[in-house]
C-alpha cells in the first residue's frame, strides 16, 4: 500500500518564463508535478517580448515591401509607378512607405498577446505564476522579491514592450521563498553592450530597444554581422532605410553555410546596402544629429541610428548559482549534460542561459527533456545535429545537421548537391531568382544527414530534410516521396534524385 509521501506530486519551481521555462512547466504540469513559475517581466521571456516574436513580425513587413518591389516585373503596376529601370527598392518605396509608429505599434501589441496568451495556458494547466525576482537560497528554495526597477538585465518598466504585460502581479507574494524538490533554472540572456558603444534608446540601440523607433531611418548603421545583425539589416533595407552593416569577419554569417552567405550578400549588395567586411567597430558616439561609428582602423562612418548587435551575455549573476553548487562554464553559461542536467542533481537548466544553442526551439526542447527525465517519461537526450535552424533574412537561410564544411574538413564522409531555385518552375512563376536547396548524403550508404535551403519561407522548406536526418532516411526516401507540381519542394525529391547517382 503506498504511503502518503509516495504519492506527493513532485515540487518543481520554473525560474524563467521564455521557452524553455513555459514548455517545462506546461509538460510537468500535465504529468503531474506542482508547478510554481518565477517570472520577473512577463510570459514568453525575452523570445516573446523584446527578441522573436516583435523581430520576426517586423521582419514579415518588411517581407512585404520586398515583394512589391517585384510586382512590376511580375506585370503588376500601380498609378504611380517608378521608371521600370528604377533599383528595385525604389521601386517598394514608390508605391509603399512604412509607418513605423504603426509597425511597431503592431509588434508590441503582438508580443504581450502571445504572452497574455501563453499565460492563460499555464494557469489552466493549474501552473502557479508569481511575479518577481528569483534567488537561489540552496539547492531547494528560492526566494523572490520584486522586480527591479533598473539594470541591464532586468525589464524596464519605462519599455513599451513590457510596460502593459500581463503578468500575475501578486504583492504578496514578494519575499515569499519557494521550497521545491527540483528546481528548473530558464533565465535566459541579454544583448552584449560594449563600453564604447552603450544604447541610448534614441539613437544607439540593442535589439530589445529597436522597436521604440517612430520613423524609418534615414541610415542604420548595424554593428555585427552574425544572425541578428543580417536579419535586421535586412528588415530594415527592405522598409526603406539605407542600410551600412559592419562585420569584423570577411563575410556576413561567418558561421553559416559559405555558398548561403554568399547569395545573402549578393542580395544585399543588388539592394543597395553596403557591408563592410574586416572592419572592426571601436565605438559609436551621438553626433549632433546622428551616429558616428569609428573603426579600428581609423575610419568613420556617419548614420542616423546605429544598431549594436554584438552577441548576448547569460542572466547567470547574482541568482545564487555559486551558493548553490552549479557550476559555470567559462563564458558565465550553464554547464549541463545531454538531459538538462546541471552538476547539482535536482537543478535543471534550460534556454540561453546553457549556451547550448541559442534557438527558442532548442529551449523549448531542453525543457521538455529536463521534465521527461525528472518525471521518468521517455527521454531522448538532446542531439544538436537534428536541430533545424533558419535565418529571417530576405531570402530566408535553414539548415539542419551534417554541413559542407564538416565534410570538406573530413569530420563527415559525404556527397554535396546544391540545385539553384531558378530552375524550379514555381520559383520562375515567383520570381525567385536567388537561392538553392543543398543535401548532404552520407557516401556509401545514402542516408541524408544535412541540408541547407535558401529562398522564401526556408523555415517551412526546410522540414523534410530535417524529418530525413532525424529519422536517417535514405535519399531515395526523399526522390521517391511524391510532391506537389509546381512546388519549390520539388527541388529537395530533385536533389534528393541527383543524389542517387552517387550511390
Amino acid at each position: 500500500m503506498s504511503t502518503q509521501s509516495e504519492l506527493r506530486r513532485p515540487r518543481l519551481a520554473i525560474l524563467g518564463g521564455g521557452p524553455g521555462g513555459y514548455e517545462a512547466a506546461s509538460v510537468a504540469a500535465a504529468l503531474g508535478a506542482e508547478v510554481t513559475l518565477v517570472e520577473r517581466a512577463g510570459m514568453g521571456g525575452s523570445a516573446v517580448l523584446t527578441d522573436v516574436v516583435p523581430s520576426k513580425t517586423l521582419i514579415a513587413t518588411a517581407d512585404i515591401m520586398n515583394r512589391l518591389g517585384d510586382a512590376n516585373r511580375m506585370g503588376v503596376h500601380f498609378q504611380h509607378d517608378a521608371p521600370s529601370d528604377a533599383p528595385q527598392e525604389d521601386l517598394a518605396q514608390e508605391v509603399a512607405n512604412a509607418d513605423m509608429a504603426e509597425v511597431n505599434g503592431r509588434l508590441l501589441e503582438l508580443a504581450k498577446e502571445q504572452s497574455r496568451d501563453i499565460k492563460s495556458a499555464l494557469e489552466r494547466a493549474g501552473v502557479r505564476i508569481v511575479h518577481g525576482e528569483g534567488v537561489l537560497v540552496d539547492p531547494h528554495h528560492i526566494r523572490v522579491s520584486e522586480p527591479e526597477k533598473s539594470g541591464a538585465d532586468t525589464a524596464d518598466p519605462t519599455d513599451p514592450i513590457t510596460e502593459q504585460t500581463d503578468v500575475a502581479a501578486t504583492g504578496e507574494e514578494s519575499g515569499e521563498v519557494i521550497e521545491a524538490d527540483v528546481i528548473l533554472l530558464a533565465v535566459g540572456a541579454r544583448p552584449r553592450e560594449l563600453p564604447s558603444a552603450m544604447p541610448d534608446g534614441e539613437r544607439i540601440f540593442n535589439w530589445t530597444q529597436i522597436y521604440q523607433m517612430t520613423e524609418v531611418p534615414e541610415h542604420l548603421i548595424v554593428v555585427g554581422s552574425g544572425v541578428t545583425g543580417a536579419e535586421f539589416a535586412s528588415a530594415y533595407n527592405g522598409l526603406g532605410a539605407k542600410v551600412t552593416l559592419i562585420s569584423s569577419r570577411d563575410r556576413v554569417l561567418p558561421g553559416e553555410d559559405a555558398d548561403a552567405a554568399k547569395v545573402l550578400e549578393d542580395v544585399f549588395e543588388k539592394r543597395g546596402m553596403s557591408v563592410l567586411a574586416q572592419s572592426r567597430a571601436e565605438s559609436v558616439e551621438r553626433t549632433e544629429d546622428g551616429v558616428r561609428v569609428t573603426l579600428s582602423d581609423g575610419r568613420t562612418v556617419d548614420g542616423s541610428h546605429c544598431l549594436v548587435a554584438v552577441g548576448s551575455i547569460p542572466n547567470t549573476a547574482g541568482i545564487g548559482l555559486e551558493e548553490a553548487g552549479v557550476k559555470l562554464t567559462d563564458s558565465g553559461h550553464i554547464r549541463v549534460d545531454g538531459v538538462s542536467r546541471t552538476s547539482v542533481p535536482n537543478i535543471y537548466a534550460a534556454g540561453d542561459c546553457t549556451g547550448v544553442l541559442a534557438l527558442a526551439s532548442v529551449a523549448a526542447m531542453q525543457g521538455r527533456i529536463a521534465i521527461a527525465h525528472l518525471m521518468g517519461d521517455s527521454v531522448k537526450p538532446l542531439k544538436l545535429f537534428q536541430v533545424a535552424s533558419n535565418i529571417f533574412t530576405s531570402p530566408e537561410i535553414a539548415t539542419v545537421g551534417v554541413t559542407e564544411a564538416d565534410v570538406a574538413s573530413g569530420r563527415y564522409q559525404g556527397d554535396v548537391l546544391k540545385l539553384a531555385l531558378k530552375t524550379n518552375p514555381r520559383a520562375k512563376m515567383m520570381n525567385v531568382e536567388d537561392g538553392f536547396v543543398k543535401i548532404i548524403a552520407r557516401r556509401g550508404s545514402g542516408t541524408v544527414i544535412g541540408g541547407v535551403v535558401v529562398g522564401p519561407r526556408a523555415s517551412e522548406l526546410i522540414f523534410p530534410i530535417a524529418i530525413a536526418v532525424a529519422q536517417k532516411l535514405h535519399v531515395d526516401d526523399l526522390a521517391n516521396t511524391f510532391t506537389v507540381y509546381p512546388s519549390l519542394t520539388g527541388s529537395i525529391s530533385e536533389a534528393a534524385r541527383r543524389l542517387h547517382v552517387y550511390l
